[in-house]
This record gives structure tokens, sequence and C-alpha cells, in this order.
């Protein structure tokens, strides 16, 4: 057996759940270790060390828990015995602890992000094959310096790039800009493209007063103007349509914000592309960045939600800010 260690991780998720009669429905009741001793094709691959982070379903999982477990991550990845970490993960906000982990750890290992959605109850859980599946990559001399990924469906992914498509299939984590980074085949990792660069944020906290606000045809701008009414607002992502333009009642208000000092950053309500200056009428993404609207380039809004909150935990700077979403 190679002396390998992968040290695999657990905060939760359908991966970790059974049907409960009482309730009717799927609760967490399996523990990290439980999964891995069902899973003895393990045991070939290499050493394995289990923590329980916690068992909760992924819509508990705020901000303030997925940066308290990257920095839990990272005194693990900084010790000499570990090879690669996997992180355990409900997939509702898997994206978005995945992209935080990006941007927050400083390390050269694999670090792997993987998840089930049918839970261990059900005829076929994909929960097993996932997490075998993820230690492969996590153990892999070739998943070196690829930062974070998300392992789902014999796939591999990006977190900068990845998103949950589909409420229930398994094929749900798709890149759609630009594909996976490669897949694992006959318990073969396989690697076609690496990821683009990243650099990492070295914030010691974040800030989560932060709001999302997703434009529609004829938005007046209702929800806007409440959030940049809130004094405890500290950023604004908007969602905005198409390549990156809003109503143009939004254009006063996006003004306000700015003016009020509120970073306001754009981002696209399509699943793929990404936001550009292309437009110059009034609300278009050209005229918006005009105004000092930060462009997102190719962030989901939940992404560059969490970008933000982490810039803001480390600068005010509204110049600053602009750097680094220029990084995306």
């Amino acid at each position: 057996m190679t002396q390998r260690k992968v040290a695999v991780i657990f905060t939760g998720g359908t991966i970790a759940m059974k049907y409960d009669p009482e309730t009717k429905g799927a609760v967490p009741a399996v523990t990290g270790s439980e999964l891995c001793e069902a899973i003895p094709e393990l045991e070939q691959i290499c050493n394995l060390e289990t923590i329980e982070f916690s068992n909760i379903p992924s819509p508990h999982m705020d901000p303030k828990t997925m940066f308290d477990l990257a920095v839990s991550l990272q005194e693990v990845l900084d010790r000499d015995d570990i090879s690669g970490v996997v992180v355990t993960h409900g997939t509702d906000t898997m994206e978005e602890t995945a992209y935080l982990l990006n941007c927050k750890l400083d390390t050269k290992k694999p670090v792997v992000v993987t998840g089930a959605m049918r839970n261990n109850s059900e005829v076929s859980p994909d929960g097993p094959k996932n997490l075998l599946d993820s230690v492969r990559v996590a153990a892999s001399d070739m998943s070196k310096e690829k930062g974070v990924m998300v392992v789902m469906n014999e796939e591999i992914h990006s977190a900068n790039e990845v998103t949950k498509t589909h409420t229930s299939s398994v094929n749900t984590f798709l890149s759609p800009f630009w594909g996976p980074l490669g897949r694992i085949s006959n318990d073969q990792v396989i690697f076609k493209r690496i990821p683009t660069s990243k650099k990492s944020i070295r914030s010691e906290r974040l800030v989560e007063d932060v709001e999302i606000i997703r434009t529609y045809a004829g938005d007046q701008g209702k929800l806007l103007d409440s959030v940049i009414k809130d004094e405890n607002t500290k950023g604004i992502i908007i969602e905005g349509l198409g390549k990156g333009n809003v109503p143009p009642a939004l254009v006063e208000k996006i003004e306000l914000a700015i003016s009020k000092n509120i970073p306001v950053v754009l981002t696209t309500r399509t699943i793929g592309g990404d936001v550009g200056p292309e437009y110059s009428y009034r609300g278009g993404g050209k005229h918006l960045q005009e105004l000092g609207v930060i462009l997102s380039h190719e962030l989901s809004g939940q992404k560059a939600r969490i970008k933000l909150m982490m810039v803001l935990g480390k600068t005010q700077d509204i110049n600053d800010i602009k750097s680094y979403f220029n990084l995306s």
C-alpha cells in the first residue's frame, strides 16, 4: 500500500443522509467514518484520515462556516504527512464552499469537494462512487497545483467554473463555459486541461453583509432600493441580463449605491458566458462600468458574492477591489 495519506473532511449533506420513516424524508444519519468503512476499495488507494467537521445539510452552510472550514483545512494541508484533502458537502451550496476554499487556501496539494444527489437509502446512491473517485483524484500526483476541484459523476471540475444545473440529476454539476478539467475512467485519473491561474485572497476575515439582486424585465429597482437603504449593506452583486445589462430604472439606484461607497459588482443571470463592456446604452454593461460598477467577468452571482465578502475582509479601497475581480 502506498504511504500517501488523504484526509477526508466530512461536513454533511445528502451523502451522509438516510430516509427517516418518522419525518418521511432524508435527514443526516451517517458519519464520515461509517461512509468510508462502507467502501473497502478506499484502502487500496492510500491511507485515510477521517475528520468530522460537521453533519449539516448544505442550506445550513453559511459563509462564516465555510471560512472556518477553510481555516481548518489549511491546518491539515500544512501537515507533511498529508498528500491531499477531500471534503464531503451537500450539493446545494457546494459550489460556493468550493469557490471560497479556492480563494482562501494556500497550497499546491490537491483539494477535492464532493457529495451526492441520492441519499444512502435510495436504490443506487451516488455518494460512495463519488467519494471513491474523489480520493483517487486527491491521491494523484497529476492533481497537484490545480486549485480546488469538484468531483461528481466521474467528472473533475474547477471550483471557479462549476455550477449546479439540475435539481435532481446525478449529472447536475457542469462547467458551462469551459467544460470539465478531466474525468475518472476505469479507475484512472485523466486531465485534459489545466484551470486558469488563481490568486489567493490573504484575508483573515470576511464581510457577510453582501446582497445579490437578480434583475428581470421591467425591474423598477424596489429590491435594490431597500438594500441600498439598509445601513448594514457593505456590497451589492447585481445579476444582470445577458452580457451584463440592466433595465434603465436601476441606473439611478446604482449611482446612489456607488456614491455611498458601496461596491457594486455586475454578473449575469445566464448560466454561461461572461459580462463585459459591450453595450453603451443607458443600463448597458459599458455604461455601468463607466459609472464605477465592477465587472465580475465569468463569475456567477453566488461566487462573486463570496469573492466580494473575502476581498472586503482585506480592503475597502475600490481600486483594490476592482483589481481582485480583474483576476477572476
